[in-house]
């Protein structure tokens, strides 16, 4: 699932595959949440809302049902890592 990279609230990214009507939304935290059964419309109107962040507590936290993903394996490492042995 290709992710939109924004900084909202605490939303820093969010994704949506329309096949599987599921939307994924990466929190400031790092936790990454996956929504069930979401529209095409709900997607199209919280990855262009003013305020992503006051869409999705007012139309997606509480209304779908929510999974925790897995970490997402496309992150890119941070060369320091190594360095730093993290």
């Amino acid at each position: 699932m290709e992710m939109k990279r924004i900084r909202s609230g605490k939303l820093r990214a969010i994704g949506y595959d329309p096949r599987a009507r599921t939307l994924r939304v990466e929190l400031d935290d790092g936790s990454t949440i996956d929504y069930a059964g979401v529209g095409d419309e709900v997607w199209r109107r919280l990855s262009s809302a003013g305020s992503a962040w006051s869409y999705y507590r007012d139309n997606i936290e509480e209304e779908y049902s929510a999974r925790r993903a897995a970490p997402s394996t496309d992150r890119k490492s941070n060369p320091l890592d190594d360095l730093f042995k993290k």
